[in-house]
């Protein structure tokens, strides 16, 4: 059955979309196969879509899993892409690969985070990390962007803390550009409050350069230099899945190599 429009037409979301993604409607209808004079009715509202129309605008678009479900549900459709909470009996196989995947990047550093960057799993390397970190930045859920930055978190811990801190901030920025997402903001707005080094700002806008952000952290095992990558699930149709993401911390050098080994040898097998 169809469901009730939303109180944001579809037209001003498709446009909004649109334009986050710097597309003129000449070239998404090109992309599309539709015409540019069907587009413009589409986003003024003068002509309604059909849902197979909704899907494909949104993968044209890159729409993320949730936001195509709010496309569907302002056009009058149901949704499409169930959302579940990560912790739902039908997650189980997920949450079982998941936490394969985190255990085969031992003796590295690996983490999964939702689309707020909370923490929802990870592997033994990470709690020797933020071992000593206060227990109240530490009670669930624990907010990965906020650990790293808070002056009782790691942030005294981080040797490159200003390219680290101008780096987050960076890529946290473009995120609440291309989503919208208020938490999101909200969690900007915070880390930007948090204090930060006296050589901040001047990093802050070279940011948006930087390929790699190295991750120099002191610790247990001396001194460690990491550089990160992130993974996401391959062509999810659960939304909760879909803004899921895996933050592995590779060694940069040999010695930070040698240095998570000898961590690892020294915690208990499971």
């Amino acid at each position: 059955m169809d469901q009730p429009r939303h109180a944001t037409p579809f037209g001003t979301l498709l446009r909004r979309w649109r334009l986050q993604r710097s597309a003129s409607q000449l070239a998404l209808s090109l992309d599309a196969g539709v015409s540019a004079r069907h587009l413009s009715w589409l986003e003024s509202g003068k002509a309604t879509p059909s849902r197979a129309m909704v899907l494909r605008l949104a993968e044209r678009l890159e729409v993320p899993l949730r936001e195509r479900n709010a496309l569907l549900g302002a056009a009058g459709y149901a949704p499409m892409f169930a959302e579940r909470s990560f912790d739902d009996p039908a997650l189980a196989p997920a949450r079982a690969a998941l936490q394969r995947l985190l255990t085969a990047h031992e003796p590295w550093p690996a983490l999964a985070v939702d689309r707020h960057w909370n923490l929802i799993a990870h592997n033994r390397l990470v709690p020797l990390l933020t071992a000593g970190v206060p227990a109240e930045l530490l009670q669930p859920p624990v907010n990965v962007l906020r650990l790293s930055l808070h002056p009782q978190g790691m942030a005294p811990r981080i040797a490159n803390l200003a390219a680290w801190r101008a780096h987050v901030l960076a890529r946290l920025r473009r995120q609440v550009a291309s989503t919208g997402d208020a938490v999101l903001g909200s969690l900007l707005a915070e880390l930007q409050a948090l204090p930060a080094p006296a050589d901040a700002e001047p990093l802050l806008a070279e940011a948006q350069l930087d390929f790699v952000v190295p991750l120099t952290i002191q610790g247990a095992g001396g001194t460690l230099n990491f550089i990160t990558t992130i993974t996401v699930f391959g062509a999810p149709h659960d939304v909760t899945l879909s803004e899921i993401a895996v933050e592995t911390l590779l060694p940069a050098d040999e010695a930070t190599a040698a240095a998570l080994r000898a961590l690892l040898a020294a915690v208990p097998s499971p």
